[in-house]
Protein backbone atom coordinates (compact mmCIF):
# COMPACT_ATOMS: atom_id res chain seq x y z
CA UNK A 1 0.00 0.00 0.00
CA UNK A 2 1.55 3.50 -1.04
CA UNK A 3 1.37 5.68 2.25
CA UNK A 4 2.27 8.80 0.71
CA UNK A 5 3.61 10.31 -2.28
CA UNK A 6 5.47 14.00 -2.69
CA UNK A 7 6.48 16.44 -5.24
CA UNK A 8 8.24 18.91 -4.98
CA UNK A 9 8.28 23.12 -5.30
CA UNK A 10 9.81 25.89 -5.32
CA UNK A 11 6.78 28.52 -4.83
CA UNK A 12 4.75 26.89 -2.06
CA UNK A 13 1.89 29.70 -2.60
CA UNK A 14 1.52 28.55 -6.31
CA UNK A 15 1.43 24.72 -5.44
CA UNK A 16 -1.58 25.61 -2.84
CA UNK A 17 -3.31 27.78 -5.36
CA UNK A 18 -3.00 24.97 -7.49
CA UNK A 19 -3.44 21.44 -5.92
CA UNK A 20 -6.07 23.54 -3.47
CA UNK A 21 -8.30 24.02 -6.92
CA UNK A 22 -9.07 20.21 -6.92
CA UNK A 23 -8.09 18.16 -4.10
CA UNK A 24 -10.73 19.30 -1.61
CA UNK A 25 -13.47 18.29 -4.07
CA UNK A 26 -11.86 14.61 -3.83
CA UNK A 27 -12.02 14.77 -0.04
CA UNK A 28 -8.45 16.36 0.87
CA UNK A 29 -7.87 18.15 3.61
CA UNK A 30 -5.25 20.50 3.63
CA UNK A 31 -2.64 20.83 6.82
CA UNK A 32 0.76 23.13 6.63
CA UNK A 33 3.44 22.10 8.62
CA UNK A 34 6.92 24.14 8.72
CA UNK A 35 5.46 25.69 5.45
CA UNK A 36 4.89 22.64 3.54
CA UNK A 37 1.26 21.37 2.25
CA UNK A 38 0.18 18.16 3.25
CA UNK A 39 -3.40 16.99 2.07
CA UNK A 40 -4.92 14.27 3.89
CA UNK A 41 -7.72 12.39 3.76
CA UNK A 42 -10.38 11.87 6.54
CA UNK A 43 -10.37 9.79 8.84
CA UNK A 44 -12.58 8.02 11.16
CA UNK A 45 -12.38 7.65 14.73
CA UNK A 46 -11.23 4.15 15.40
CA UNK A 47 -10.46 3.38 12.42
CA UNK A 48 -6.98 3.39 10.55
CA UNK A 49 -6.20 6.20 8.12
CA UNK A 50 -7.12 6.65 5.12
CA UNK A 51 -4.70 6.97 2.27
CA UNK A 52 -2.53 7.68 0.06
CA UNK A 53 -1.49 11.34 1.82
CA UNK A 54 -0.27 13.98 -0.97
CA UNK A 55 2.26 15.84 0.45
CA UNK A 56 4.45 19.02 -1.44
CA UNK A 57 7.42 20.43 -0.24
CA UNK A 58 10.23 22.65 -1.02
CA UNK A 59 13.35 19.81 -1.51
CA UNK A 60 15.44 18.79 1.25
CA UNK A 61 18.53 19.59 -0.21
CA UNK A 62 17.57 23.18 -1.16
CA UNK A 63 18.47 22.66 -4.71
CA UNK A 64 15.38 23.58 -7.55
CA UNK A 65 12.22 21.34 -7.56
CA UNK A 66 12.08 19.23 -10.75
CA UNK A 67 9.46 17.19 -12.66
CA UNK A 68 10.61 13.74 -13.26
CA UNK A 69 10.20 12.18 -16.49
CA UNK A 70 7.87 9.89 -16.53
CA UNK A 71 6.17 10.39 -13.75
CA UNK A 72 2.90 11.30 -12.86
CA UNK A 73 0.64 11.29 -9.91
CA UNK A 74 -2.91 10.04 -10.45
CA UNK A 75 -6.23 10.97 -8.61
CA UNK A 76 -9.77 9.12 -8.70
CA UNK A 77 -12.51 11.20 -9.45
CA UNK A 78 -16.26 10.14 -8.70
CA UNK A 79 -17.26 10.65 -12.35
CA UNK A 80 -16.20 12.09 -16.19
CA UNK A 81 -17.92 15.41 -15.11
CA UNK A 82 -16.07 15.61 -11.89
CA UNK A 83 -13.01 15.08 -14.51
CA UNK A 84 -13.88 17.76 -16.51
CA UNK A 85 -14.61 20.26 -13.73
CA UNK A 86 -11.37 19.61 -11.95
CA UNK A 87 -9.06 19.88 -14.67
CA UNK A 88 -10.33 23.00 -15.20
CA UNK A 89 -10.21 24.72 -11.65
CA UNK A 90 -6.98 23.07 -11.97
CA UNK A 91 -6.19 25.36 -15.16
CA UNK A 92 -7.47 28.19 -14.06
CA UNK A 93 -5.34 27.93 -10.60
CA UNK A 94 -2.53 28.12 -12.13
CA UNK A 95 -1.90 24.36 -13.82
CA UNK A 96 -1.16 23.78 -17.82
CA UNK A 97 -3.04 21.23 -19.82
CA UNK A 98 -1.06 17.95 -20.86
CA UNK A 99 -3.98 16.29 -22.11
CA UNK A 100 -7.67 17.01 -21.97
CA UNK A 101 -10.75 14.77 -20.61
CA UNK A 102 -11.44 12.37 -22.46
CA UNK A 103 -11.05 8.75 -23.38
CA UNK A 104 -7.86 7.30 -24.87
CA UNK A 105 -7.41 4.58 -27.33
CA UNK A 106 -5.02 2.39 -25.58
CA UNK A 107 -6.47 2.28 -22.23
CA UNK A 108 -9.95 0.52 -21.29
CA UNK A 109 -13.37 1.96 -22.41
CA UNK A 110 -14.34 3.05 -19.34
CA UNK A 111 -10.99 4.82 -18.27
CA UNK A 112 -12.02 8.57 -18.77
CA UNK A 113 -8.47 10.97 -18.16
CA UNK A 114 -7.36 14.23 -18.03
CA UNK A 115 -3.45 15.66 -17.68
CA UNK A 116 -1.84 18.33 -16.14
CA UNK A 117 1.20 19.65 -15.28
CA UNK A 118 1.00 22.18 -11.63
CA UNK A 119 2.97 25.15 -11.64
CA UNK A 120 6.01 23.12 -11.24
CA UNK A 121 6.32 20.54 -14.01
CA UNK A 122 4.38 17.70 -11.93
CA UNK A 123 2.32 15.77 -13.92
CA UNK A 124 -1.11 14.68 -12.38
CA UNK A 125 -3.82 13.17 -14.09
CA UNK A 126 -7.56 13.16 -12.92
CA UNK A 127 -9.58 10.18 -13.70
CA UNK A 128 -12.67 8.21 -13.78
CA UNK A 129 -13.44 4.82 -14.24
CA UNK A 130 -17.24 4.09 -13.57
CA UNK A 131 -18.63 1.42 -15.89
CA UNK A 132 -21.98 3.08 -15.10
CA UNK A 133 -21.29 5.62 -16.93
CA UNK A 134 -21.23 5.73 -21.01
CA UNK A 135 -17.68 4.43 -21.94
CA UNK A 136 -15.59 5.04 -25.24
CA UNK A 137 -17.73 2.50 -27.37
CA UNK A 138 -20.48 3.65 -26.45
CA UNK A 139 -20.46 7.24 -27.20
CA UNK A 140 -18.37 6.29 -30.08
CA UNK A 141 -20.46 3.83 -31.60
CA UNK A 142 -18.28 1.12 -32.09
Amino acid sequence: MIAYVTVGADDIAKAERFYSAFLPALGYGLEEYQGDLSYILPTVPGQPPVQPDFYVKSPFNGQSASAGNGVMVAFQARSQSQVRDLHGAALAAGGSDDGQPGFRPLYGPHFYVGYLRDPHGNKIALFSSDPNEPGRDELHGS
